[in-house]
């Protein structure tokens, strides 16, 4: 059916080759083994405690062969499944790692995370975007540039196919607030962004997990066809039905961190009877695995071997897991793997190297910037809470403030209320600039499982989050503001004065923003990172020059001013408008000019003293977006 279509293989060394997927041809994937895995954890303490840490041990002595075909590592609940899933796909910190894992014989390259394929536990894809066009996406980051545009829209097409997508190929993925597509067509969905390299060996962590027992079952399937045709699958998964069981080509069983099987899937039940545990009739054998597992009496009681007595019963969890540790280290299959890992590694060269980890990219900065913005701001359009919603808001704040300062005069309440007015909209700016908070929240899966895959740099995604919030969310908004509250309020009237107003407005905006990336960029709930930024935004309110007159403030305390962004705002908003503007009515002739109210506040009404606060916004501005984008670059991306 697809004789004329070119496939795009990807090797562990990165290079392509063409060949017709017609030709029958299969393809061998690389046979994983890992020696000697121990991995543990630091736990406790904290940075000035560091006499109380102790260490947790998560994965012990690990030993074993993933050849091609499906292999399945089990276990209860907090047993290490992921954990070693990791530790195979090179994504867990070298730190704590001892052991090795080789690929065909050979040290694992450093990039291997981005030479092979990695399906993580939930979902990450952009919803907003259809299947067709997380594929490109893929294909366009992930693949060579030597691969033509052609190829890579056949490659596509290809996979939908192949992973039964054909019907929902232009549908959404689907969001919160998108209906998309099914629970299982979004897995497989997942899958395929990875299959675009066609990687060697595929990891997949609980592929199974929030499907219901038919979707699992056809997604298994589709990974059983796959390993069938001469790929390495390796997956994570924690109680499968009977029918997803009976496809695993091998099983590794873990307790604690400890290897209590590992060999022939379709042969467990046999070694568990041979050393005293008989699986029931009708039992499912992953049930029955964990039963023995998690020391279930039943299990125990039903078992007919002669080396079991009833005092088994009352043994201690550990007592059970310890003895099913020394009855596979004394069984052929252990026995079996040691030899044949002692082959793989003989002609091996011995290296001291500590495990590392290098992240490599198949395409240019400008490939990437272009690919990435054009989806985020695809992203952005398509999410009406986060691009109409926030217009709309904007719109609705300017109308209300238009309303209560109406057509201010000149006297001396216009005065106030040309002060109050000036001071709400600084102020609104720096608290409707919250919303970015979860710029990079929100995506923050999404960002490391690209990034370590080499989808793209940091400097990319960061350029491209920040493009398109300040040009959507900020900018266009802070026009929309201007707009509509200024000449309903009755502010000065001339051109100078109305743009100058929308420029310092955009750049307090710009600069709440940028001190809100800077907070949350390493935050992983947004709930506490709108608290940080809601105590910064009121301590700084404070020292706006409003609730309190500056020049009044003791010399100790002073100095906070210039951290105060509504400060800057308002400062150069109050010169911009009461500079050359009468307030005096009457007889009164003195200290009623714009100048005179702005020498009482303490503003300076000079050239220099009005951009001198544009430039302290705009330095602000870069020194936040400096420590967002260190925060981002240095996030901890491996677990």
């Amino acid at each position: 059916m697809y004789e004329n279509q070119v496939s795009m293989e990807l090797g562990l060394n990165g290079a392509s080759k063409h060949q017709s997927a017609g030709s029958g041809k299969e393809r061998h994937g690389a046979t994983v083994s890992f020696h000697n895995i121990h991995y543990k954890v630091t736990q406790g303490g904290g940075c000035l405690r560091r006499k109380n840490r102790t260490t947790k041990d998560i994965l012990i002595d690990l030993n074993g062969i993933m050849k091609p075909g499906l292999n399945a590592i089990m276990g209860a609940t907090g047993s290490g499944k992921s954990s070693f899933l990791d530790v195979l796909a090179a994504r867990k910190d070298p730190a704590g790692l001892t052991g090795e894992v080789l690929i065909d014989g050979a040290p694992q390259p450093p990039n291997f995370k981005c030479l092979s394929g990695y399906v993580v536990q939930d979902d990450v894809v952009m919803g907003t975007l259809t299947v067709r066009e997380n594929f490109t996406f893929s294909a366009a980051l992930r693949l060579p540039a030597s691969v033509s545009q052609e190829e890579k829209e056949q490659k596509v097409n290809k996979l939908i196919q192949e992973l039964g997508l054909g019907r929902v190929a232009d549908s959404k993925v689907g969001t919160q607030l998108i209906r998309g597509i099914s629970g299982g067509e979004r897995k497989r969905t997942n899958i395929g962004m990875e299959l675009i390299i066609d990687p060697s060996v595929l990891f997949l962590d609980e592929p199974t997990t929030g499907l219901d027992a038919s979707t699992a079952n056809s997604v298994l399937l589709l990974l059983k066809r796959m390993a069938n045709n001469g790929r390495t699958i390796i997956l994570s998964i924690h109680q499968p039905r009977y029918s997803i069981y009976r496809l695993f080509d091998s099983l590794t069983l873990l307790v604690n961190g400890k290897q209590v099987y590992h060999g022939p899937a379709q042969t467990a039940l046999e070694y568990f009877s041979d050393i005293g545990y008989t699986c029931e009739a009708h039992n499912n054998p992953a049930d029955f695995f964990l039963d023995i597992i998690n020391g279930d009496s039943t299990a125990v009681a039903l078992s007919n071997s002669e080396y079991e007595d009833p005092e088994s019963v009352l043994n201690s969890k550990r007592g059970i897991e310890d003895k099913l540790v020394d009855e596979y280290r004394n069984c052929h299959y252990y026995r079996q793997t040691k030899a044949e890992l002692e082959r793989i590694i003989q002609g091996k060269q011995v290296t001291t190297v500590r495990p590392s980890r290098t992240i490599t990219y198949n395409t240019s900065f400008l490939t990437q910037f272009r690919w990435v913005l054009k989806r985020t701001f695809r992203n952005l359009m398509l999410n009406p809470q986060t691009s109409v919603a926030q217009v709309a808001v904007t719109l609705f704040l300017a109308l209300v403030v238009g309303a209560i300062f109406f057509n201010v005069q000149l006297n001396d309440s216009g005065m106030q209320n040309r002060f109050g007015a000036l001071f709400f909209i600084t102020v609104n700016q720096c608290f409707s600039s919250l919303s970015s908070a979860e710029l990079f929240i929100s995506e923050r899966k999404l960002f490391i499982h690209e990034y370590i895959s080499g989808y793209y740099r940091v400097s990319v995604y960061f350029l491209s989050k920040i493009l398109s919030d300040i040009i959507t969310l900020r900018t266009i908004p802070a026009i929309v503001f201007t707009c509509v509250a200024y000449f309903m309020i009755g502010l000065k009237p001339t051109v100078e004065a109305f743009f100058l107003f929308m420029f310092s407005v955009t750049l307090v905006a710009y600069t709440a923003t940028s001190m809100a990336l800077a907070i949350s960029a390493d935050q992983t709930v947004v709930a506490i990172a709108n608290i940080f930024m809601t105590i910064a935004c009121v301590f700084m309110m404070i020292f706006a020059g409003l609730l309190v007159n500056l020049p009044s403030i003791v010399g100790w305390l002073a100095w906070l001013k210039y951290l105060s962004i509504p400060r800057y705002g308002i400062s150069a908003l109050l010169v911009n408008e009461f500079t050359g503007l009468n307030f005096c009515t009457g007889n009164t002739t003195i200290g009623c000019t714009g100048e005179d109210f702005l020498t009482v506040q303490g503003v300076d009404y000079s050239t220099w003293g009005f951009w001198q606060n544009h430039l302290a916004l705009g330095i602000m501005t870069i020194c936040f977006l400096a420590i967002a984008y260190l925060k981002l670059r240095f996030i901890r991306k491996f677990t």
